[in-house]
């Protein structure tokens, strides 16, 4: 499996306030350290279909802080406080595991393993 490349998207970057660099530099290393501990995962598998469970589970994580991002931005705002971080990282999430699925091949296994998990589960669809 070819190794991942991810980024902060540009537009993200540019939604964080002028005065405040760490932010920026924080989602650049977190994102980095992302795709080095993925690519590390996906070098240390034994085939394509571990190394999709491995990345499907980043995904699961990535998309529960999603979640907690999601939620928080209502509240911060009733709180009258700026949800622009909150903002910013929910959307990093979202955009991280868009790149994820843009990987031709680890998209393939990543559905066909998100496929055997509902199997798994015992949810199954049934044609109507």
């Amino acid at each position: 499996m070819e190794e991942l490349s991810l980024g902060v998207p540009k537009p993200i970057l540019e939604r964080l306030p002028d005065d405040d660099e760490t932010a920026a530099a924080d989602m650049q290393e977190a994102v980095a350290g992302w795709q080095a501990r993925l690519n590390r995962a996906i070098d240390d598998a034994e085939d394509d279909r571990e190394a999709a469970k491995r990345v499907l589970e980043a995904i699961d994580r990535f998309e529960e802080r999603h979640r907690t991002y999601d939620e928080l931005v209502p509240e911060l705002r009733a709180w009258g406080q700026s949800p622009i971080y909150a903002i910013t990282w929910r959307t990093l999430y979202a955009d991280v595991i868009a790149q994820l699925y843009e990987h031709d091949e680890l998209a393939e296994y990543i559905e066909r393993e998100r496929n055997a998990r509902l199997v798994q589960d015992g949810i199954r669809v049934q044609d109507r």
